[in-house]
Formats: structure tokens, C-alpha cells, sequence
């Protein structure tokens, strides 16, 4: 690893042939200046990013690509969507994507090694294609960002040059309650996890106000793409079993909860193929799934990505973790939505699916009207649950009309 100044950067990447494909740490951790001097150097160039935020370079000759659209690229004109499972993205950089820059926000160096921090998940894999194919990996080494361990760890051999920053972390407030239609829904899920179920919950009001209903409970296991504030708060309440690691891929929150991770032995920040392959969820005990959806329909089949035929997400990691929860002893994999969207002023439980189906086949579907069974049961059966548990009141009987029609009453 060479440690260099900002001009003798941008001169480096001014002399790479035009418009390569530049592959930058993503979520809640982009490095901000790495891709100020990418967008100096390049005329063109094609950004690859995971659920990118505000804030990005953006201009004619930039490209974006994502496999899971944040809202940094949410409904652009010069966004090219890729299709894929969170834990296939790696093969993807293989394959298919293969990384010329790879631009990532890590710590300062300690012993020989930088850590990714808080923001681990496809980045190994991007730094192993980017250096299998003669790439250049590039670091801002942040004094901001905390350093933690498993594969966050990278040794500085594989890094080929780096600058030093002092650029400040997104942050989340604390969680203090989402309140109305989300605390209802909270409520439900919670009556549905147990002593010693291993957990994985994503960002937002729902999963936020789950976990803050679970400090009674013990011997809880983390085993998720990303956790919160939330998972401090059941260990501070000492929810957590304390002989396993809390394993994820991105952490994003409030500075305390950086805090705590940094240099903390128990939290093990994990690559994407390690993470959410399937069969490693599926060996997690009591595995419980939490994740949400824009639609379920009368066949349980949910889209959570797409609105109005535009592409809102992607696949993420829900899919990874909906069948894993599913295969594991005492496993549970729950969707929890509102049951009526406030916005467009419809039912979120509709017949069929209007967009492209993201998942299906899950235990429960769970809305602030109850919690419909689904899995095990007839498609009549799971269809009239759905009805009568989740749906909102006033789409109940335009929705037994469509089961009847869909041989489903």
C-alpha cells in the first residue's frame, strides 16, 4: 500500500483508458472523497455501488449499476439495473462486472491490516476480481471509520494506494419508537420470536420497532446482512447469547453503536457469499427472518421491489435469507407490511402481484390487522388467512370475489 497526495492520485487515474468500471464501497459508508477524485480523473465511467445514498457524482459520461438501487440512484435516467440475489453479486464481479477501480472507506491502518469497518458485504470479492484482472484497489483510510474484524480485515498488500481522510460517518438517530401502524405490526411480529432464535432484520420503522420489543427475551442469536441500533440495545439489555458472534455484512446507525463495534471481538463482519448463502442460514438455530414487502398476493407471492413497473430496490437479501430461515430447525421467515398503502390509497394484499415477484413461500405475512399463516397450509387455506388476518377491512370482500375467481374461496 502506497500512501499518496490527492493530486498524485487524480494524475494516476487521469492516465486509465476511458470510462472503466469503478466498483466504490456502498450503503451508509461511500467514500465521499474517492469518488470526487474519480469523477476529476474520468470523463466517463461506470459506478457500481450496493444501495447507494444521496450525494453521488452525477453528470453526463457517468453510468450507474447496482444490483440493489438506493436512493442515490433511485429513478435515474443513466441507471443500468442488474438483477441479482445479494449472495451472487460476486460472481457478478467474476464474470460478468469485472472491476477496473475499486474505491473503498476504510480505517487507518493497525498491525499490517486496514478494516473495512462498517461496510464489508460484496467489497471482498470486487478486490479480488479488480486484482485478479489487473485492476487498482484504492483506500481512503478514514479516522472516522471504526475498525472491526472477519473479513473487514484487509491486509495492506492488497491495497495499491491510499490517501488519508477525516470524513465523518452517516449516522442514524436512536431508535425511539416509529409509533402508529409500524408499532402495531411490531407488536405481532414480536409474539412470534422466541428465547434463542437467531435474528435477522433489515433497516426501517417495522424491523426498528421489532427489535425494540425483544429485551426480555434470552439467548438471542445475530446472524444478519446489517443490524442497528437495536442489536446495542438487546445487548445492553442482555438479550444476547454471549458465546456467539454477531455476524453481518454493514452496520449502519448512531455513533454510539460505531463505537461499540470498533475493536470489538464479538462482531464479525462478514462477505456477502458468506453471509447470506442459504445454507449457512439455514444452520443458524430458531433462524428468524424479518423482512418487507410493497405487495403480498392471495398466492403469497411478494414484490418488494419494484413500483409501477420501475425498479424501486432489488432482490437484496431478502431472497437469501426468506429460504435459508425457511430450511433451518425452528425457522421462521415472516413478511411484515402495512396492510394498506396510506400514499397510493390501496390494499398492500391484492390477488395477484402487479409488478415482478421478489419472493414467496413464507411462514407468516403479518400486518397491523394480524398475523396470516401461510406456509404449510392449503393455497385455500393460506389465501382465506391472508383475507382474513392480514388484509385491511375494506379489501376483504373485493378480495374473497378474486379467490373465488381464482379457485382459491
Amino acid at each position: 500500500m502506497q500512501l499518496i497526495s490527492v493530486d498524485k492520485l487524480t494524475t494516476l487515474l487521469s492516465a486509465l483508458p476511458d470510462n472503466p468500471r469503478v466498483v466504490a464501497s456502498g450503503n451508509f459508508a461511500a467514500p465521499r472523497e474517492l469518488l470526487a477524485i474519480a469523477d476529476a480523473s474520468f470523463a466517463n465511467f461506470k459506478l457500481f455501488m450496493l444501495n447507494a445514498q444521496h450525494g453521488l457524482p452525477e453528470r453526463e459520461g457517468i453510468r450507474f449499476e447496482t444490483p440493489f438501487v438506493g436512493a442515490g440512484m433511485r429513478g435515474k435516467a443513466n441507471l443500468d439495473y442488474v438483477p441479482s440475489r445479494l449472495s451472487l453479486v460476486p460472481l457478478l464481479f467474476r464474470n460478468h462486472h469485472v472491476p477496473d477501480v475499486v474505491l473503498l472507506n476504510a480505517s487507518r491502518a493497525r498491525d499490517g491490516k486496514i478494516s473495512l469497518g462498517t461496510e464489508v458485504n460484496i467489497l471482498p470479492a470486487a478486490i479480488e476480481a479488480a486484482r485478479a484482472h489487473g485492476g487498482l484497489v484504492i483506500a481512503q483510510l478514514n479516522d472516522k471509520m471504526p475498525y472491526t474484524f472477519g473479513d473487514a480485515e484487509i491486509d495492506e498488500a492488497l491495497i495499491d494506494y491510499a490517501i488519508e481522510v477525516s470524513e465523518p460517518l452517516a449516522t442514524s438517530a436512536t431508535n425511539t419508537g416509529a409509533g402508529g401502524v409500524a408499532d402495531e405490526i411490531a407488536e405481532r411480529v414480536a409474539t412470534l420470536i422466541q428465547d434463542g432464535a437467531t435474528l435477522q432484520l433489515g433497516i426501517g420503522a417495522i424491523p426498528n420497532a421489532v427489535i425494540a420489543r425483544l429485551g426480555d427475551l434470552r439467548g438471542v442469536g445475530i446472524y444478519t446482512e446489517m443490524f442497528s441500533d437495536g442489536v446495542l440495545a438487546l445487548h445492553e439489555a442482555g438479550a444476547l447469547d454471549t458465546s456467539r458472534e454477531l455476524v453481518a455484512s454493514f452496520v449502519f446507525g448512531s455513533q454510539p453503536l460505531y463505537d461499540w463495534v470498533n475493536l470489538n471481538p464479538r462482531v464479525r463482519m462478514t462477505r456477502t457469499e458468506f453471509t447470506n448463502d442459504p445454507a449457512r442460514i439455514s444452520r443458524q438455530p430458531a433462524m428468524t427472518s424479518v423482512n418487507s414487502a410493497l405487495q403480498v398476493d392471495l398466492f403469497d407471492q411478494a414484490n418488494a421491489s419494484y413500483v409501477r413497473g420501475q425498479i424501486y430496490s432489488g432482490f437484496g437479501g431478502s431472497t437469501d435469507f426468506i429460504v435459508g430461515a425457511m430450511h433451518a430447525i425452528g425457522g421462521k421467515s415472516i413478511i411484515a407490511l402495512p396492510s394498506w398503502h396510506a400514499k397510493a390509497d390501496v390494499s398492500t394484499i391484492v390477488p395477484l402481484v402487479t409488478e415482478h415477484v421478489t419472493s414467496f413461500q413464507h411462514s407468516n405475512v403479518v400486518t397491523e390487522q394480524g398475523i396470516a399463516d401461510c406456509f404449510g397450509n392449503s393455497q385455500q387455506q393460506q389465501a382465506q388467512s391472508l383475507i382474513k388476518n392480514a388484509a385491511h377491512p375494506q379489501a376483504r370482500a373485493a378480495l374473497q370475489e378474486a379467490a373465488a375467481k381464482l379457485g382459491l374461496a
